[in-house]
């Protein structure tokens, strides 16, 4: 297994054009973009079911339906990751899609052949989501860099941390 190291890019304008369309929100206020460049092999829904499961744990339930307020679902399903409801996907990408009632949420995964990148973006819909997320979003970014290096470790070695059959 080659694992680089993850580059960032945070900013609605400096998160490419082209990861920023993969988004399903009218608006985006927040964009942030992790690369982990690296040879591990697998689609874009398996890499999302690895770093998040089918269900979220206790600390993803603390962060996102805590303190982030999101709708998630609470049963596994193969149209859900981790809660999110599985959006759009397409060859190389898959999007999840959560909202609350102060702001909506897309976590967009793409995989290709010599990478794998987590895009999350944000629309707020309410003032409390621009005082809630600001200093949220430092965690975020501090944890990604993680989250994306355990699940190359853990596909490299054939583990999986989801029960739902990936399409």
């Amino acid at each position: 297994m080659t694992v680089g190291g993850t580059a960032s890019t945070v900013g609605t304008e400096r998160v490419p054009a082209s990861v920023r369309t993969l988004s399903s929100l009218s608006r985006i206020d927040y964009a942030d973009h992790f690369v982990l460049p690296t040879d591990v092999a697998a689609t874009a829904e398996r890499w999302a079911r690895v770093m998040f499961g089918d269900t979220p744990d206790a600390i993803e339930l603390f962060l996102w339906r805590g303190l982030l307020g999101l709708r998630l679902s609470r049963t596994a399903s193969a149209n859900t990751v981790a809660g999110w409801q599985t959006g759009e996907q397409g060859v190389e990408w898959i999007r999840l899609e959560a909202a609350s009632w102060f702001l909506a949420a897309n976590l967009v995964v793409q995989a290709s052949g010599d990478s794998v990148a987590l895009g999350t973006f944000l629309r707020y819909d309410r003032w409390l989501a621009r005082l809630v997320w600001p200093p949220l979003s430092v965690l975020h970014r501090r944890l990604v860099p993680g989250v994306l290096r355990t699940a190359a470790s853990r596909i490299a070695a054939g583990e999986v941390r989801s029960g739902v059959s990936t399409r």
